[in-house]
């Protein structure tokens, strides 16, 4: 580990950041949202949890340390916020919902989400460099960024190849790119922005 990287910590701060208003967050307000029986805000976290699976499948893309992992998690930066704003139904239904503790939470979350993720995709532009080089891959400035999806694998697939995880990433990624394309294409041209994903 080359420690002489200097924005190291603000890289692994990003991670913490992204564990808790990508994961534990969203997945507290759901499960608050289908107690409350808050159909609108359940709709929405649904589309964003299947938007957002992209970042996972970046996790295990960085595990197989493949470059084109910096190019799906800039993307993913780029859906979230997208994801949580452009359905002008779910937006309404939301709006028009009663005040109170989930509503205003949800509405913090949702936009202090969407602010992470604009800044995070500007800090993260400098290193698409490294989905293109194979020498700048090498180097402790894009290696940075493998330190935490490593540390992720040694916790939770200590047992498994790091190819193999690629593998199931990569996989993954074919899909979601399938799956986007389809919705892109077809649905969104049919239906705008009430075509929310089924």
């Amino acid at each position: 580990m080359d420690y002489n990287v200097w924005f190291r910590p603000f890289v692994w701060m990003d991670y913490r950041l992204a564990v808790l208003f990508l994961v534990i967050i969203p997945l507290i307000l759901l499960i608050w949202a289908f107690v409350q029986k808050a159909e609108g805000i359940q709709r929405l976290l649904a589309i964003y949890w299947r938007v957002s699976s992209l970042v996972a499948i970046t996790i295990y893309l960085m595990i197989a340390q493949y470059p084109v992992s910096f190019i799906s998690g800039l993307i993913a930066q780029i859906l979230i916020p997208i994801s949580l704003w452009f359905w002008v139904d779910i937006n309404d239904e939301i709006e028009y919902q009663t005040s109170g503790a989930l509503k205003l939470i949800f509405t913090s979350w949702r936009w202090a989400t969407t602010v992470y993720c604009i800044l995070g995709t500007l800090a993260f532009i400098p290193f698409l460099g490294c989905a293109f080089s194979g020498s700048a891959l090498k180097t402790s400035y894009c290696r940075v960024w493998f330190e935490a999806p490593l540390l992720f694998k040694e916790y939770f697939h200590a047992n498994s190849k790091a190819e193999f995880l690629g593998f199931l990433g990569i996989t993954s990624l074919v899909i979601y790119v399938l799956y986007l394309s389809y919705f892109v294409l077809i649905k969104l041209g049919k239906q705008g922005r009430s075509a929310t994903p089924q």
